[in-house]
């Protein structure tokens, strides 16, 4: 909902003088069918069906001022959304209100038009002195600012239910902001647990195991008495120990790559790429700085999406697009393997939440066949 470039002042003028007849005629509908139907009205068996019919004309004509704003005043309204009865109701009352006041108003100013011009012709013929003159052209000066505030006013009050009526009400948008953001919460609070959840499996199945058969190996080498065999056990458990180290940063970058920190995000995608097992390109177009939290968001955007492709794509290559523009962070993650991702898959929906935790907006374009095209954009403001 929104509106265009504003039309010029006479389209706009035509379009509040055509108000004025629909006002006239909405008011029309009410008198015609609401005295009719008042006494159903008020009987609550047959209340449903006459606001059934009530309410059926007062959408035509509904429809027909949300053309006339539209048409006259540029103004963009939701295709999809439809307004409740009784809001339709409410809008159509007011406009009529508005409508018929906006009639008497420019019906002052027109008649304000034929007295002036009288003064002018009295001024003329010389039958009008100085003094009068002048208490003329004041009190007709005050009038006329009072039309042209109180018609200025109308319009503002006739744009206002219109966006109210054929739109979502600052209500209801506070409404949907409250569930989304109670939504946001909920998914980040999911996302944060299925990670502690990943990071204790790792650390349990892989770093604690290892660093048992570490022990156990050390514990044969100080128990053999044969130094060869020592010596082997000895190398053994080096090389496991520096495999053990290994994990433990793979853990750590998975947790959080300290590199975000101290060199940035362009680098820490690097690192991404130089673990990664498949060929990885990126291209990064980011000319200014980014805030933290999108840092964040982008480089596990990334670093999921290309573990996901990595375990279970079967994919040969992978290209990363990161690029700035319109105060928006896009990220882009492509691989040429068989498609079929799960949207709704925990990897995938707790991006979806880290990213819906900043406003932004995560696509998953994933069909059998491939390729998987996961997208991500974050507002930077």
């Amino acid at each position: 909902m929104g509106r265009t470039a504003p039309p010029p002042w006479p389209r706009r003028a035509l379009g509040v003088l055509l108000g004025c007849l629909t006002a006239l005629l909405g008011a029309l509908w009410f008198l015609s069918a609401g005295g009719p139907l008042g006494p159903f009205l008020l009987w609550p068996r047959t209340r449903p069906d006459a606001l059934r019919v009530l309410t059926a004309g007062a959408r035509r004509l509904a429809a027909v001022e949300r053309a006339r704003r539209s048409a006259f005043f540029g103004d963009r309204f939701p295709e999809r959304y439809q307004a409740p009865d009784r809001k339709v109701l409410r809008y159509l009352a007011v406009r009529c209100c508005t409508g018929l006041l906006s009639t008497v108003v420019i019906a002052l100013l027109g008649l304000g038009a034929v007295l002036a011009g009288l003064l002018v012709a009295g001024v003329v013929r010389g039958s009008i002195g100085g003094q009068e003159l002048a208490t003329q052209v004041v009190l007709g000066g005050v009038l006329l600012f009072l039309d042209v505030q109180g018609l200025y006013s109308l319009a503002a009050l006739d744009a206002r239910t219109a966006r109210e009526c054929f739109g979502p009400s600052e209500q209801e948008l506070l409404r949907r902001r409250i569930d989304e953001l109670a939504a946001s919460r909920a998914a980040v609070v999911r996302a944060v647990d299925a990670e502690r959840r990943r990071i204790e499996r790792d650390l349990h199945d892989g770093v604690q195991q290892r660093l048992v058969a570490l022990a156990m190996l050390l514990g044969r080498a100080r128990r053999s008495r044969d130094p060869e065999r020592a010596d082997a056990l000895l190398l053994q458990a080096h090389e496991e120990s520096r495999g053990v180290l290994t994990e433990l940063r793979e853990v750590a970058w998975r947790v959080y790559p300290s590199a975000l920190d101290s060199l940035g995000l362009e680098e820490a995608l690097n690192g991404v790429a130089e673990r990664c097992g498949i060929p990885l390109r990126i291209r990064y177009e980011v000319g200014a700085p980014l805030p933290e939290a999108v840092e964040t968001a982008a480089y596990f955007v990334v670093s999921e999406a290309v573990t996901n492709a990595a375990k279970h794509s079967s994919a040969t290559a992978l290209e990363v697009s990161v690029r700035l523009g319109g105060g928006r962070l896009v990220v882009r993650v492509e691989d040429d393997g068989t498609g079929g991702a799960d949207p709704a898959g925990g990897g995938l929906a707790g991006l979806r939440g880290r990213v819906a935790a900043l406003d932004g907006v995560l696509h998953i374009d994933s069909p059998l066949g491939g390729p998987t095209i996961v997208t991500a954009e974050l507002p930077c403001a």
